[in-house]
């Protein structure tokens, strides 16, 4: 049956006029909620929605919920670019985007529900949320839900994220490969997104028969403040007290690149002369003190499109499984990390015409 019979078929079973159906099946905004209704049960029915293109939105409002800090690039940059993205990626349908702030933790399930069963919620996003009775409310709900960056741990939601673990492993995989044996980790635990990281680097280590140990090898921050980074990076410094330096401090954010890299010239080292510096992020700052930053770009950006598309592959067919995707990060080799010579502690860098344009 082609096409036009479809809508015709619809469109007699409904009740409703062809051109209704059509508008519909379009993801046009200028239909009644009561026949979107009816038009998209008919048609998944009769099988029109697991043909239809992956491209069509089949709704016209998306709630996202996320923490405060979310909606402020000076507060949370990272969450705040993963919004843009959600809002680019639906510049070319008639949605409708709103927001909700709530806490990632003990979070107003009052307000949520009163969100999401407002008219005009037709599905949501939630995005670093979690508060697990939430998830539970989500998904009784029967909206249409996609997790960013957070988990259901019932399985019952879709989600999307980065794959934290794995890019912790590849970062620290990527240094012990450029020849790096003494590596400090420099890390922020708030979320056990970074605790992945974090098991991912124990596993680079053992992959590498290396034995880490968390008072030599690690130091934690409370926040990712270039700030609070330097200090406590200054801090472990001097009381180093004589023993060997560490060949590279593989860092968890940009701006704690910027407070390590701090730490390390306020003390006459150099980077990467005399120690290499490598983040976990890479899309805030190319740069630090023109040094060209080497990272693993955790992916950001992506984070908004995919959970897009995954929405679109909910509307088409709700009954699906439900599952998790994980998004690799990507290396951005620059000029902070330098490779070190087997059998040799430092390989001498001449710091004339390093970075001259």
């Amino acid at each position: 049956m082609d096409k036009k019979l479809k809508i015709a078929e619809i469109a007699a079973r409904t009740g409703l006029s062809a051109s209704t159906v059509s508008r519909v099946l379009a993801g046009k905004a200028n239909t009644s909620e009561k026949a979107r209704s009816r038009v998209i049960a008919c048609a998944r029915e009769l099988g029109v929605l697991d043909g239809m293109a992956a491209g069509r939105m089949l709704l016209n409002s998306l709630l996202v919920f996320a923490p405060q800090r979310a909606f402020d690039e000076r507060s949370d940059i990272f969450y705040y670019r993963v919004i843009q993205s959600i809002s680019k990626a639906l510049a070319s349908h008639e949605v409708r985007l709103r927001f909700c702030a709530l806490e990632e933790n003990d979070s107003d399930a009052n307000l949520f529900l009163s969100r999401m069963h407002e008219p005009g919620t037709q599905a949501a996003v939630l995005l670093g949320i979690d508060d697990t009775h939430i998830h539970d409310l989500a998904a009784d709900v029967a909206k249409p839900c996609v997790l960013i960056n957070c988990r259901d741990e019932w399985m019952r939601l879709p989600s999307i994220s980065p794959d934290h673990r794995l890019i912790g492993q590849f970062a620290a995989n990527y240094l012990f490969e450029m020849g790096h044996r003494t590596v400090v980790n420099v890390l922020c635990l708030r979320r056990y997104t970074m605790e992945l990281r974090l098991t991912g680097i124990k596993a680079a280590w053992k992959q590498h028969n290396l034995r880490f140990q968390e008072p030599r090898d690690l130091i934690l921050v409370p926040s990712f403040s270039a700030r609070e980074t330097e200090t406590l990076v200054g801090e472990w410094l001097d009381n180093l007290a004589g023993k060997a330096l560490p060949t590279a401090f593989l860092v968890g954010s940009d701006f704690m690149a910027v407070g390590t890299m701090n730490a390390l010239q306020k003390r006459g080292l150099r980077v990467p002369q005399d120690v290499s510096v490598m983040s976990i992020d890479g899309f805030n700052l190319a740069a630090i003190q023109d040094v060209p930053l080497t990272a693993v770009h955790v992916p950001r950006d992506e984070l908004g499109v995919e959970a897009v598309h995954m929405l679109q592959q909910r509307l088409i067919r709700p009954d699906a499984p439900a599952g998790t995707l994980l998004l690799n990060g990507t290396l951005a080799v620059r000029e902070s990390v330098r490779r070190v010579r087997q059998g040799s502690r430092r390989t001498p860098v001449s710091p004339e015409g390093l970075y001259d344009d």
